[in-house]
């Protein structure tokens, strides 16, 4: 199989992904009492993905702000990421507004693993476009699907959420460190809970971070009893 068609092939895979994730947003929205337009304004004018879910559930327990602060901590990856792409993008401001609101953790993988700069640029407008209007349809949908149940919460939407959250991070779970630090986080969120207003646990879950300061031996086992051999 060709590169070209073996990225299309991809391509689309993640945007059928992308109809199904956008969905479960949508509905998962309905379930929590918003307006319609909300997920939809949302999915057009943020299009910030498990950032979305996290807002609406924030939005729905009557925190913003927590909503605010917790978006704009999820996606300040997207500083690195803009400077990574940068001249991908495109040098008019035209280029650089649609491109950077498109940017996804997608987006920037697939451009970036092409070194031809003519195929890097087409590879990241074809995922990122790809997957705005696959997120948006699914969203619409899934507003459409939410507002027909009649009560969401007969069908499970509200377990929907976190089970949504948890497949989005699934990926980045893989090294020890990283899963680590989730878990440490959840459970200070988990314990929290109780005794703070809703927003601020989810916030508090940073402290999960703190893991990253313990010995490099406690965070990989595995490369310890090597470093110490080779003393």
């Amino acid at each position: 199989m060709s590169t070209v068609k073996r990225t299309l092939r991809d391509v689309g895979a993640l945007g059928a992904a992308m109809v199904a994730v956008g969905a479960s947003f949508g509905a998962i929205a309905i379930a929590y009492g918003l307006p319609p337009w909300t997920p939809i304004a949302m999915s057009t004018v943020v299009f910030a993905g498990g950032s979305q879910f996290l807002a609406a559930g924030l939005i729905a327990a009557g925190n913003p702000i927590a909503a605010v602060l917790a978006g704009l901590l999820l996606n300040a990856r997207h500083l690195p990421f803009g400077l990574a792409v940068a001249s991908t993008i495109g040098g008019s401001w035209r280029h650089r507004l649609i491109g950077s609101h498109i940017m996804t953790d997608e987006a920037v993988a697939f451009a970036l693993a092409e070194t031809d700069p003519a195929q890097r640029r087409r590879i990241y407008w074809l995922v990122g476009t790809t997957l705005f209007v696959t997120w948006n349809i699914g969203t619409v949908l899934g507003v459409l699907l939410g507002g027909a149940t009649g009560d969401p919460d007969a069908l499970g939407l509200d377990a929907a959420f976190p089970a949504a959250l948890i497949a989005l991070i699934l990926p980045s779970l893989r090294d020890r460190p990283t899963r680590l630090v989730a878990l440490a986080g959840a459970a200070t969120a988990v314990a929290l809970t109780p005794v703070l207003p809703a927003g601020l646990p989810v916030l508090c879950a940073l402290l999960g971070l703190l893991v990253l300061l313990a010995p490099s031996r406690f965070l990989n086992p595995r490369v310890a009893p090597a470093e110490e051999t080779r003393c």
